[in-house]
């Protein structure tokens, strides 16, 4: 399956924060950001996650489901959301089969050393399912907003 907007996002069924699982299919009816980020408590995915913490509420009044994906394990999810008082579900990806699909398991480099890892995205998914925008190589700063902004904008 190809990513392409305005085309429908590809589902996936992942293990929960909150002890569930969640299935794309199941959220049709609202709005959905998925943002992946490659692990949980460093510097930058904290700063990101909290960044979408202190505009949840406002998600939630777009009719918005926000999501976070990650290789982490629930364990670890859950100790992030207990530890940064995280609203909104943290889903595990640990065989990184939608980051796959999503296109988000890529190469990357650190110091002259390549591995594969998760490269920081956001997509916002309409309430039919289809993907209406990404964001590929996230920069953080300011970023939570614009993606509320584009929430928003689907309820126009």
């Amino acid at each position: 399956m190809t990513l392409e907007v305005g085309k429908k996002a590809p589902k996936f069924k992942l293990p929960a924060s909150n002890g569930e699982t969640v299935s794309l299919m199941e959220l049709r009816g609202r709005n959905v950001v998925i943002f992946f980020y490659p692990k949980d408590m460093t510097a930058t995915c904290t700063v990101q996650a909290c960044d979408m913490r202190d505009v949840y509420s406002e998600f939630v009044d777009a009719n918005t489901v926000v999501l976070g994906i990650s290789g982490d394990s629930i364990k670890s999810h859950k100790n992030f959301i207990a530890k940064k008082e995280l609203p909104y579900l943290l889903l595990a990806d640990e065989d990184h089969q939608v980051c796959e699909k999503y296109g988000v398991w890529q190469l990357k480099k650190l110091y002259g050393r390549e591995y594969m890892g998760i490269v920081r995205s956001t997509f916002l998914i309409d309430a039919k399912g289809n993907l209406v925008r990404e964001w590929r190589k996230v920069k953080v700063k300011g970023h939570a907003q614009e993606v509320l902004d584009a929430a928003r904008s689907l309820n126009k």
